[in-house]
């Protein structure tokens, strides 16, 4: 996981060959006023999925992780606070198991940590780190872009 402000992504850009273009393209647009839905970069390989969901408690929110994608994501018009696991750590997945069409496994074990993102930051969570996104309350607008590995 890596945690930083939209202002500084340079050092992070060398990651993964397509994280530079990706930090240009959320640089480059005012995302609070665009509408909830999905923006294609590159077929199968990048994607922007502006959502609006509603804030969830702690208890509410549930443990994921993603074997293909890494994803970023931006809270857009508040604060979102995520939890986070070690993904090696945890054993009790969900019933239904690996969801291969939308890439993604639910863990039944609570999150280590919380921490709280502002408007202006992002989260880099790579298929190692199991997180739990949408904490928070009332209406949240925020940006998650699929990375394909």
């Amino acid at each position: 996981m890596i945690i930083g402000s939209l202002t500084q992504t340079k050092r992070f850009e060398i990651l993964h060959p397509d994280f530079k273009k990706v930090f240009e393209y959320v640089r480059s647009g005012n995302w609070q006023q665009v509408t909830a839905g999905k923006i294609i970069l590159e077929e199968d390989k990048i994607w922007v999925n502006v959502d609006e969901v509603t804030g969830k408690s702690r208890e509410a929110a549930k443990l994921e992780a993603h074997n293909r994608f890494i994803d970023i994501q931006i809270p857009l018009l508040q604060e979102e606070t995520f939890g986070w696991e070690e993904r090696g750590r945890l054993a009790m997945e969900e019933e239904e198991g690996y969801q291969v069409q939308n890439d993604i496994l639910f863990y039944q074990e609570r999150p280590a940590l919380y921490f709280t993102l502002p408007v202006g930051d992002f989260v880099i969570f790579f298929p190692e780190d199991a997180h739990a996104p949408c904490i928070g309350n009332g209406k949240m607008k925020k940006m998650v872009v699929k990375v394909k590995l």
